[in-house]
């Protein structure tokens, strides 16, 4: 009997440890989209984290919220049915300023959700979050955050788990997180085809990241790694996705300041839209399916891509050494080129291409070194007869040093597969190339490309 009474005062009192719930309409917030249920939700969040952590539950209905704050060891938790939608007024949100020097992040942003500094914090559920971005209208080239806000934001968080919601309709950006670490990303499904910069995920300078089984469909880039500081993306694995975009599917740039290094993506699927009804930015089947991209001084190492099936994209793979040189601050100059040193691509599957072809490109001795691709099919739409062939001369001189980096940037290439010019130790095995319609293209064309 003794034993029995131990075991049950054990249960209890780890039932009585466990978090607490936070539900936000006991803090006042309102299933109504015509009123600010903002404070309310904000009130839920300070009360269990100053509770020492817990679940701030948001149960079935529709709430309007501004600018939120997440803090350490929160667990916004949306109950199916759920959905947070945010203002369509830019008054209803909070601008934040940073002093983050060693960022390329503007001193005043505003988003939907944000978090600084914090650690453990999940965002869960089978509910959705949506930014209504379409009212918030591009009013100049890098208005992103400043009067489109981003949906979701992380600056130097740990420990963040992102599972089974639907994130739509951001102002700019959907996800953006920037120098975390350890985040999973899991499950989610992403629709952004609201204004223009709409992403569906951007990592930036993070380090131990898992992103699986994503389903995104976004007018701008979709799986997006960047880096605006010295900080690498480092350590990062993404597989068993679904992505269609307007623009790349899978890019590692523009931001190049520190780099990529270990980043393995594997089982991938890029396919058109479902909604070809409105196009944005970028062209309908997409520009890309795979970009790897070096233009800022960083370095770009140890990167793996297996198992992609695309359907689509006018130029399906892209690697670029460019040194379009841009500091991640005003005043700070980069004055050397980056590196792009192994790369592996492997077991890619292309159809309904466009004829452009893909290309490999470093610079005048810089070039991109120890590139692998094996077992790449490639069905494009093809068509280029001789008078309209590239001329090899003009493409050989035609480098583009300092300009943005696009699958796209040099229109039709002088291959009808691979144009490889200034690179070491490119190897391509068992590789086919068919086109639609006749093309007099060679299938490869290989310029200042030594072992």
């Amino acid at each position: 009997m003794k034993r029995v009474l131990l075991l049950l005062s054990f249960v209890f009192a780890a039932l009585s440890t466990q978090a607490a719930d936070y539900n936000i309409l006991k803090y006042g917030a309102i299933s109504d989209t015509t009123r600010l249920s903002t404070k309310a939700v904000q009130r839920a969040i300070d009360a269990c984290a100053a509770a020492g952590g817990g679940r701030v539950v948001v149960p079935t209905g529709n709430y309007k919220i501004g600018s939120i704050f997440l803090k350490s060891n929160v667990h916004l938790y949306l109950e199916r049915g759920a959905t947070l939608y945010g203002s369509t007024k830019l008054e209803d949100y909070k601008p934040v300023k940073t002093d983050y020097v060693s960022f390329r992040t503007q001193q005043q942003t505003i988003q939907l959700i944000f978090a600084d500094k914090v650690s453990n914090v999940t965002i869960d559920g089978y509910g959705t979050i949506d930014g209504r971005g379409r009212a918030f209208k591009k009013t100049a080239v890098t208005d992103e955050g400043i009067t489109r806000p981003h949906l979701l934001r992380f600056i130097q968080s740990q420990d963040i788990i992102i599972r089974n919601i639907t994130l739509r309709n951001s102002g700019c950006w959907m996800q953006h997180y920037l120098a975390c670490d350890r985040i999973k990303i899991d499950g989610v499904t992403v629709y952004n085809r609201s204004t223009k910069n709409n992403d569906a995920l951007d990592l930036d300078g993070c380090h131990d990241v898992v992103v699986t089984n994503l389903i995104s469909d976004s007018d701008d880039d979709g799986i997006t790694l960047k880096s605006t500081s010295p900080r690498l993306c480092e350590n990062i694995t993404i597989s068993n996705c679904i992505v269609s975009t307007h623009c790349n599917a899978i890019k590692l740039g523009t931001e190049t300041n520190g780099g990529f290094r270990n980043i393995n993506i594997s089982n991938i699927v890029v396919k058109p839209s479902y909604d070809q009804d409105e196009k944005i930015f970028g062209r309908w089947s997409g520009i890309s399916a795979i970009s790897l991209e070096m233009v800022d001084g960083g370095v770009l190492e140890n990167v793996n891509v297996n198992n992609i099936v695309v359907d689509g994209t006018e130029s399906p793979i892209f690697i670029r050494l460019g040194n379009r040189a841009r500091g991640y601050k005003e005043g700070l100059a980069v004055t050397n080129v980056g590196k792009i040193d192994g790369v592996r691509i492997s077991n890619v599957r292309v159809r309904n291409a466009g004829p452009t072809g893909c290309s490999i490109t470093g610079l005048p001795g810089y070039p991109v070194e120890n590139i692998h691709l094996d077992n790449i099919s490639i069905h494009h739409k093809g068509g280029v007869t001789a008078e309209a062939m590239p001329k090899i001369e003009e493409s050989a001189a035609d480098e583009r040093e300092k300009s943005y980096p696009e699958a796209t940037m040099w229109g039709v290439l002088p291959a009808k597969g691979f144009f490889v010019r200034h690179a070491r130790n490119v190897k391509f095995t068992n590789i086919e190339i068919q086109t639609e319609q006749e093309d007099v293209r060679d299938n490869f064309v290989m310029i200042d490309v030594k072992e």
